[in-house]
């Protein structure tokens, strides 16, 4: 699998977004299987609970969603799923979407279950999008960034499951480790196509930040994301 490299993007502070507890730093260790949805973690079991707010602007749209880091080592399936029902309803615990989603201490297979899930909760809304080309296609692009707006205007988080190698990673992340993950799109700006992003993992601290949108579309493939 061969995943373009693209700079570390600054992060950026959330605007709107309620001070960030301190939480412990996750790890990766090497019980992650790429023939799985996600990298074994350090789970974050007594994890604070963040609230963002909703920012609406000219070129800036954020979700007020309920943030919670992985509560276990193989959890980022469910926590991602959690954050993106919670814009719209109060979510269930992880552990009850980890029994939906057939999540296993091997982690959670595949972003479709993420998608059927999402849409036993919130009705026939989300479809699951593969992006098998690495890089992807510049039609995959648009159609990537076209379900991002069409999503977060709704009041709909997305969910991504990622392929993140050394020398092309979100912030935070251990730079010596390829990390298969999930995490959940909050938010875009249109002006600099910049995505913000509620990470599970808390890798270092960094649970809401922003990032490039070619970074992210660099990150889904092989994989997919529910649009």
């Amino acid at each position: 699998m061969r995943k373009r490299l693209v700079s570390t993007t600054v992060v950026l502070a959330a605007a709107g977004l309620i001070a960030i507890p301190s939480i412990a730093n996750a790890t990766a260790s090497d019980k992650g299987s790429p023939t799985h949805g996600e990298t074994i973690l350090t789970g974050h079991p007594n994890a604070p609970v963040i609230n963002t707010k909703a920012v609406h602007t000219k070129t800036t749209k954020t979700l007020k969603v309920q943030y919670k880091a992985q509560e276990t080592g193989y959890w980022c399936g469910p926590a991602a799923t959690r954050i993106a029902l919670s814009a719209r309803q109060d979510p269930p615990s992880q552990q009850d979407l980890a029994g939906e989603l057939g999540t296993t201490e091997n982690g959670t297979d595949d972003i479709d279950q993420v998608t059927g899930v999402l849409n036993k909760h919130l009705g026939d809304h989300y479809q699951t999008r593969r992006m098998p080309d690495d890089p992807p296609s510049q039609q995959q692009k648009d159609q990537l960034w076209g379900d991002i707006v069409k999503n977060i205007d709704g009041n709909y988080p997305m969910v991504a499951n990622i392929v993140a190698p050394p020398g092309n990673q979100p912030p935070g992340y251990p730079s010596d480790q390829t990390i298969y993950h999930y995490f959940t799109v909050i938010g875009y700006n249109d002006s600099n196509k910049t995505v913000q992003i509620a990470d599970p993992a808390n890798f270092d601290g960094n649970s809401i930040y922003w990032l490039s949108f070619d970074q992210l579309a660099s990150l889904i493939p092989p994989k997919g994301y529910t649009g």
